[in-house]
């Protein structure tokens, strides 16, 4: 599994999975005890695939972080989240030897090792390679995809004159 229906919904506890898309918002399913809540579109929803980590390069998406997170860990847990900011941090650089530390926050290393080891617990971590590697098959896909675009206009574009 991708992190493309991961969701942090800001105020609740825990991840969720997008589940079904409604006229007000959308249904979630958490991931730690299975129950399902509807959130409204005012909330405050972050997708995992959608985040990134400040690097001194640049931004390192998520799901980067999180395979180097399963790598160093062979696809087990991860040191608590609990643990004193100094250790984690420690951690942190291992993983990732070049983020910013000054607007990487210990709050959100907190985040990131919770999420990948609520992922872990739920068998997850292990799709997390595949599904990075994924886009690279499927570009040449995506460049196939405008010519039947607009083959599909021409017929239209036909049927219309």
């Amino acid at each position: 599994m991708n992190l493309t229906k991961i969701l942090a919904i800001s105020g609740k506890p825990g991840l969720y999975e997008l589940k079904v898309q409604t006229r007000t918002g959308f249904v979630a399913e958490s991931l730690i005890d299975g129950k399902k809540i509807t959130v409204n579109l005012k909330s405050n929803v972050s997708l995992l695939s959608e985040i990134s980590i400040y690097t001194y390069e640049g931004e390192k998406p998520l799901t980067e972080v999180m395979q180097q997170i399963a790598v160093k860990e062979n696809k087990g847990q991860a040191i608590s989240h609990k643990e004193d900011n100094a250790t984690l941090a420690a951690y942190f650089k291992e993983i990732l030897p070049t983020y910013d530390e000054e607007r990487v926050y210990p709050s959100d290393i907190k985040k990131v090792l919770s999420w990948y080891n609520t992922l872990q617990a739920k068998g997850l971590v292990t799709d997390l390679a595949p599904a990075a590697e994924e886009p690279k098959e499927e570009a040449p896909v995506a460049e196939e995809k405008p010519k039947k675009a607009t083959a599909a206009k021409k017929a239209k574009a036909k049927k219309e004159e």
